[in-house]
């Protein structure tokens, strides 16, 4: 058959996203329990006994 146009079908499969779970949590000061929505810097620092979360205004004193 010259000429003859030849196509192809296929059904199209959506595979459902997964859900994305998350530990994620408010930071505050381990000293004075401000935040970010209070309008504070917040910084990590590691400890002896672990890693603690720091305003701007007690980092300092650590």
């Amino acid at each position: 058959m010259k000429g003859a146009k030849s196509s192809l079908m296929q059904d199209l499969y959506f595979k459902k996203p997964s859900e994305v779970q998350s530990s994620a949590s408010e930071v505050q000061c381990y000293i004075c329990g401000k935040g970010l929505q209070d309008g504070f810097r917040i910084t990590a620092k590691m400890l002896s006994n672990g890693m603690a979360l720091f305003c701007d205004a007690h980092y300092s004193l650590q």
